[in-house]
């Protein structure tokens, strides 16, 4: 009963690996048919697919160039309106003193194009109401249930006239209605688009808060300068703020009014597309122009907001230069050149797995060839759900995955071949080596992953690519190993191919240098197989460790002394 537990343990595995494969693959089928988001063929990046090219010149009053400062702020609000719309891949880049370059892969619609050509607008708006993002309440059943859809009977008009941007007058019932039911995490959401003088609905950038606004009471042009500094009182980060003349006398009216609210009426927030940068509450009135917001700030959020306020309605203004397709026809040739690059690898791979370990290397090809199933599936899933598409780069870190696990393979079968030449039997020697093998391929994937996490977060966005695809394929290769390598090993070494140690299944033990019983204790070879176990003899002790070494020296010298003793008798 003891032998067929590795069996079923090595089917169990197989078993969940179906699973597993049928799951993906059922979700992916979900994507394609039901919700109708995702394709059959991983999506791809602008490089490999072609897409559109968005030029945008800045114009600035007096005809000078912008500063690279504002340049950069600009394609940093241009860069986030374009993951906003799910765009994966998108490059957003500056060219020559006042151009900036989008290129999107793919057809750009027509949202995403107002998304990019559009100027950032930042406004302060009053804050009538504030609550948690939530779109459920819990009914009388005690289960989570959907704010319904507004009914567009609702009253939309405030019943009285309001008499500032503070008053409560603005929220009406279909207002109050379709607070509830709004989305944060819903991208579809488009709250930029508010008249200046009507309420607006929106919520911070993380999603953790929605909000009630009032009408727009200043703009950021307003806004002459914003830095990030410490508090000379209490040594927190604080962001400084100072108006231009008009600014200072309508933000001094707007300090008089919050300040006698209780919250949220006493908070004013900063908007940024539509966005809730941030929503202090008054704590004096100001009329010097120069207000302070304070908070749990560090100084790289701090100086993030500053830049934000500072930038966020630029002193200029964008015109189109030019809105063109880019071919894809360069993109097909590197793909068709990465394709054969891959299955060069593969052959290479392939080549040296049965060169060197025979039968053995068809459970390398199989691997493979398992493991590129469920890296296909994987990116097509995840084109869908994330938006992800498939870059030069990342067809680089797929090739490069290839080596990675072919090393692992190595290491695998080279601790079984070192648990054979002990003299194991193979089925002992599968388990034995599989149980030393696996804390060195763990560390080594570790590393991997580790490595690829890094260089996603720190790399320039056309290294991403590459990243993701090293880290994904290296956690595919971690599940083939546990879940499809070692339990079909252990399947085959009961077989009598490969259990009997065939010449051809890579595990014959003579071919090994099996020829000792234990540690430097070699057996006498014997006279049919002298030249064979000669050999083998030279690879067991090629293969020796330095005590071994160390220990068969000491043996030889005493058998050597002790054959002079008898010789000297």
């Amino acid at each position: 009963m003891a032998t067929s537990t590795p069996v079923r343990h090595a089917w169990r595995a197989l078993t969940g690996l179906l699973i597993i494969t049928g799951v993906l693959f059922g979700i992916n089928a979900l994507g394609v048919y039901v919700f109708k988001g995702s394709a059959w063929t991983p999506d791809l990046a602008l490089d490999l697919q072609g897409g559109t090219q968005i030029i945008l010149q800045a114009q600035t009053e007096d005809g000078a160039d912008p500063t690279s400062e504002q340049l950069n702020q600009a394609v940093t609000i241009i860069r986030q309106r374009v993951d906003a719309s799910g765009v994966g891949e998108a490059d957003v880049t500056t060219e020559g003193g006042k151009n900036i370059v989008v290129q999107i892969p793919g057809e750009a619609d027509e949202q995403t194009r107002e998304r990019i050509q559009a100027s950032a607008q930042l406004q302060l708006r009053p804050v009538l109401y504030s609550g948690s993002p939530a779109t459920t309440y819990i009914g009388d059943d005690n289960t989570a249930t959907p704010y319904p859809t507004p009914d567009p009977s609702l009253e939309s008009t405030p019943t009285t006239s309001p008499t500032n941007g503070s008053d409560t007058s603005w929220i009406t019932p279909a207002l109050q209605a379709e607070f509830l039911a709004y989305d944060c995490a819903d991208q579809n959401n488009s709250p930029g688009s508010a008249p200046t003088d009507e309420p607006l609905i929106t919520c911070d950038e993380d999603g953790t808060a929605k909000y009630i606004l009032g009408p727009v009471e200043l703009d950021g042009t307003s806004i002459d300068d914003a830095t990030a500094g410490i508090n000379s009182q209490n040594g927190q980060w604080v962001i400084n703020i100072t108006f231009d003349g008009e600014g200072t006398s309508t933000f001094g009216e707007i300090s008089q009014r919050l300040y006698n609210e209780t919250s949220p009426l006493n908070q004013f927030a900063f908007v940024l597309d539509g966005k809730v940068l941030s929503a202090p509450s008054m704590n004096g009135v100001i009329l010097d122009g120069k207000p302070q917001i304070s908070g749990s700030f560090t100084q790289e959020s701090a100086q993030s907001l500053a830049d934000q306020l500072k930038y966020g309605a630029l002193p200029l203004s964008f015109a189109v230069v030019s809105s063109d397709t880019i071919s894809a026809t360069l993109g097909s040739q590197q793909l068709q050149i990465g394709f054969i690059a891959g299955l060069i690898g593969l052959a290479l791979v392939a080549l040296y797995s049965l060169v060197v370990y025979r039968a053995l290397g068809s459970i390398i090809i199989a691997s493979l060839a398992v493991m590129a199933v469920l890296t296909y599936i994987a990116l097509c899933i995840l084109a869908w759900r994330m938006g992800f598409r498939l870059s030069l780069a990342g067809v680089a870190g797929l090739i490069v995955t290839i080596g990675f696990t072919a090393d692992s393979f190595i290491v695998y079968f080279e601790r079984i071949r070192d648990e054979l030449r002990d003299g194991k039997s193979i089925t002992a020697a599968v388990e034995d080596g599989w149980g030393r093998a696996k804390r060195t391929i763990y560390i080594s994937k570790s590393v991997n992953i580790l490595a690829a996490v890094v260089l996603y977060i720190l790399a320039d966005s056309t290294v991403k690519g590459f990243a993701f695809t090293l880290g994904l394929t290296t956690a595919i290769d971690i599940l083939i190993f546990i879940l499809f390598t070692h339990p079909v090993l252990q399947l085959l070494a009961r077989t009598r191919f490969f259990g009997s140690g065939h010449p051809l299944s890579g595990l014959d033990p003579t071919a090994l240098g099996a020829v000792y019983r234990g540690r430097a204790q070699f057996r006498a070879p014997t006279a049919v197989a002298t030249g064979r176990t000669s050999r083998s003899r030279g690879e067991a002790e090629r293969r020796q460790t330095i005590a071994e070494r160390k220990r068969a020296a000491e043996l030889e010298n005493t058998d050597a002394a002790s054959k002079s003793k008898k010789g000297e008798s």
